[in-house]
């Protein structure tokens, strides 16, 4: 009987009261446990004292999580972000050097949202930093004021790209997502293959054909209520499914 894989999940930091905190949204540990059927890891922020190779020789995939923080433009020779902008730099420094690690080991990668973004800097690409105001695209952000269901709710569709592994995946060639995000891929990676794209042309969701398994970015949030999404579903079933050839082998 084979044994339950070990997923990583990228932890945000925040500064609750006088402390420093490494935490991870509830919803991204339920999906690895409940979709993926695997062991949720919550991976502090801390690229200083922790040895990268070493993490992912113990770990059998990796879950990259949305966030309310951006990716620092730094990274990909952006403008400076407009003041005020939400930034964790713990976080990038930890996720961008898990990530090329993470390809180069052949550990199964699945990231969201924040995640997606992070795969695509990581791996060479850039960001736009406010999707809304290029005069390109619709406006992908949703209200604050609303309530999640409203948030999370199904906004647009995805037309997924014939001959990818979405395809390969029994996805259907169009299907409904929600949409939480005010930045998006500007300039893909080099090595990353569109596997869907929203109705203005953004970029959706991305694989990388070379790796050795499973590593996939999708720019909407599958992990919210996913056993009531069946095409969530089927891309964290796929994500558990590498994650658990990974622990087998291993």
């Amino acid at each position: 009987m084979s044994r339950q894989p070990l997923i990583g999940v990228s932890a945000c930091t925040r500064q609750l009261g006088l402390h420093p905190f490494h935490i991870a949204g509830d919803k991204y540990l339920r999906a690895v446990a409940l979709a993926a059927d695997g062991l949720p890891l919550v991976i502090p922020a801390l690229p200083e004292l922790i040895g990268i190779d070493e993490l992912l020789g113990h770990l059998d995939g990796l879950l990259l999580t949305g966030s309310p923080s951006n990716v620092h433009p730094q990274h990909y020779q952006g403008a400076d972000s407009e003041p005020g902008t939400h930034h964790d730099t713990p976080r990038d420094h930890m996720t961008l050097a898990l990530i090329r690690a993470a390809v180069a080991a052949g550990v199964p990668l699945l990231g969201i949202c924040r995640g997606f973004q992070e795969m695509n800097v990581a791996l060479g690409g850039s960001l736009y930093q406010k999707v809304h105001e290029t005069g390109t695209f619709m406006d992908h952000r949703a209200r604050d004021e609303d309530p999640l269901d409203i948030q999370y709710g199904l906004r647009h569709a995805i037309d997924v790209q014939p001959g990818g592994l979405f395809e390969a995946l029994g996805l259907p060639a169009r299907f409904e997502v929600n949409s939480v995000h005010g930045q998006g891929v500007e300039r893909l990676a080099p090595g990353l293959r569109v596997e869907a794209l929203a109705p203005d042309g953004l970029i959706e969701a991305f694989s990388l054909p070379q790796a050795q398994r499973f590593t996939v970015g999708v720019q909407f949030h599958p992990e919210w209520k996913v056993l009531e999404h069946a095409h969530y579903q089927t891309l964290l079933r796929a994500f558990g499914d590498a994650c658990r050839e990974r622990a087998a082998q291993r």
